[in-house]
């Protein structure tokens, strides 16, 4: 039995909730999320992130060397660019509400919105890539955590 009761309770603000036995409807709990990304539950080899990309933005040209990442669209459209070097993303295709895709190790990518309402998605990563409970309100507050980091 478990004896932590937030467990059992409906999920009252988004936060990170790592690294205790989780349940939540992820569809509901992803489109409630208005920050470029924050950290729902990290774990010792996983993390889950919420994020919300504006209208015309993007993710940002981004590699992780030593883990898969994989991201399910949730709400929103736009397209996802892979490759083996950030000037030759030559895997290019448009995703859409309830696509998935997943990054392997290594892989330069970017997703960037093409529709006309922010893409909700949310992110597993593993290992973790971001430290437990953080929460970037905005892409440039990520770009600035992520440059004094280096993750």
């Amino acid at each position: 039995m478990f004896n932590n009761k937030s467990f059992f309770m409906p999920l009252t603000k988004i936060q990170d909730y790592g690294a205790q036995p989780f349940i939540v409807n992820i569809d509901k709990i992803t489109k409630l999320n208005n920050t470029f990304r924050t950290a729902l539950w990290t774990g010792k080899h996983l993390q889950l992130t919420l994020m919300s990309i504006n209208v015309g933005d993007s993710i940002g040209l981004e590699i992780h060397p030593d883990l898969d990442q994989f991201i399910c669209i949730e709400e929103g459209q736009g397209i996802v660019k892979m490759g083996d070097s950030k000037d030759n993303l030559d895997f290019q295709r448009k995703v859409f509400e309830d696509y998935a895709f997943i990054i392997p190790a290594g892989k330069w990518h970017n997703l960037i919105n093409t529709g006309n309402k922010p893409i909700k998605l949310f992110s597993i990563y593993a290992p973790p890539q971001h430290p437990k409970g953080t929460v970037h309100k905005t892409k440039a507050d990520a770009e600035a955590a992520e440059m004094s980091h280096n993750y």
